[in-house]
């Protein structure tokens, strides 16, 4: 698998990350599944290093996936 390498800014969270990489704030159990090493906080510290995964286009969700209300 590749990943993308992304340092952590002040106040970034985990579905700010997935939705800045994947468009899908709710992908965020794949980035943490990358970075075992980094503990589940509801906000990064800042000059993290974390790895995030690259994946193919099929994985990603559409606009159909998401319900109307969310769009």
């Amino acid at each position: 698998m590749m990943f993308l390498e992304h340092i952590t800014r002040d106040g970034e969270r985990w579905d700010s990350l997935t939705w800045q990489y994947y468009g899908d704030p709710l992908g965020y159990p794949r980035i943490i599944a990358a970075n075992p090493h980094v503990a589940i906080t509801p906000v990064l510290p800042s000059g993290l290093l974390l790895l995030i995964p690259v994946i193919e286009a099929e994985d990603a969700r559409t606009e159909e996936d998401i319900a109307p209300w969310l769009r």
